[in-house]
């Protein structure tokens, strides 16, 4: 995959022309006064002042304390893109592959597209032979820029690499379907993503394929740690959230289990929208969040589940159950 004269791995591991340059940022003079900022705004000048340092040490060679600051603005703003591009390519130059994915994943899902970075993210994943991730990555990058030649070159490379891979599909979805099923219990979680996720009914990795982060974040006491915790656990096994949705083959297999009570329902009943039931605005925006569109997918969630929700309670919980009980329906029970 790497190409004569280029970075080590064939990597762009610089910003590239599409970045802002040091000289082209203006320095920040953080007001004295509170009442001159919202707390939002501190903390996105704090961002960029520990970005700053970052970048000076960074250009001094100081590649552990770069980061340090880089990882400061990141806790200040996580939403600071360059820290976070700065940041994967340091982790990327130290063999840092997950956190590295993981950073770059980040930046690429807001827009514009940062060609870099999918480049970037394509050959670590080929690299721990994710041919699919790359591919989607360098094909972002081909839509954006036809031409683009490094993109042009690997996707080549990925796509041979593809073929030759797919001759052993069998064992492939095989070995795919055990990972998709390995327990979460299995990896190093903080208490509290732990917990989150027992509560939202989630065993394996197969279950985190059909989450999507709006979905985590409506769970009470998930926040932004959680759910980087969690992104960087999948970045490890190639998968990313809401990849089941994404994904047409072995979708059926990472849906969530139906409900014993939903048997003998027909179909048309099942496929009904939630919008069209009658709920409350509170309780429509809970499964909103929840992404539950229809009354099949709201009978496959246990009542733990939904309460775990914020701005979810008791109220709202006997409205969605009785609702289903004019279907002859119930929520899911775990001992089913």
């Amino acid at each position: 995959m790497a190409i004569p004269g280029t970075a080590a791995l064939g990597r762009v591991l610089h910003p590239g022309p599409r970045w802002l340059t040091v000289a082209n940022w203006p320095l920040i003079n953080v007001p004295t006064s509170m009442s001159e900022m919202t707390v939002a705004s501190i903390n996105e000048r704090a961002a960029e002042e520990y970005f700053r340092r970052g970048l000076e040490a960074e250009g001094q060679g100081l590649h552990e304390k770069a980061a340090e600051f880089y990882e400061r603005a990141l806790n200040e703003n996580p939403d600071h893109e360059r820290a976070c591009f700065n940041l994967a390519i340091l982790y990327d130059r130290r063999g840092e592959d997950a956190k590295a994915i993981e950073l770059y994943e980040r930046v690429t899902t807001s827009p514009p597209v940062h060609l870099n970075a999918l480049v970037n993210l394509a050959v670590l994943y080929e690299d721990n032979n994710h041919y699919d991730e790359a591919h989607r990555c360098l094909d972002a990058v081909l839509r954006t820029d036809i031409n683009h030649s490094r993109a042009r070159l690997y996707m080549k490379d990925v796509e041979s690499a593809r073929s030759m891979y797919y001759d052993e599909d069998d064992r492939r979805g095989d070995r795919r379907n055990a990972v998709l099923e390995i327990p979460l219990s299995d990896f190093e979680l903080s208490v509290r993503s732990r917990n989150c996720l027992k509560k939202m009914n989630m065993r394996t990795l197969g279950d985190l394929l059909r989450a999507t982060e709006p979905e985590l974040l409506s769970y009470k006491n998930f926040g932004e740690t959680s759910l980087n915790e969690i992104k960087a656990l999948l970045a490890q096994k190639g998968l990313r959230l809401g990849q089941a949705a994404e994904d047409g083959k072995g979708l059926a297999m990472m849906m969530r289990r139906p409900a014993a009570s939903t048997s003998n329902v027909a179909p048309e009943i099942l496929s009904k929208l939630v919008i069209d039931l009658e709920l409350s605005v509170r309780s429509r925006k809970a499964l909103q969040r929840l992404n539950i569109n229809t009354v099949a997918e709201l009978a496959a969630r246990t009542e733990d589940e939904l309460l775990g929700c914020k701005n979810f309670g008791q109220t709202s919980l006997n409205e969605i159950k009785q609702q289903l009980g004019t279907f002859g329906m119930t929520l899911r029970k775990l001992e089913e």
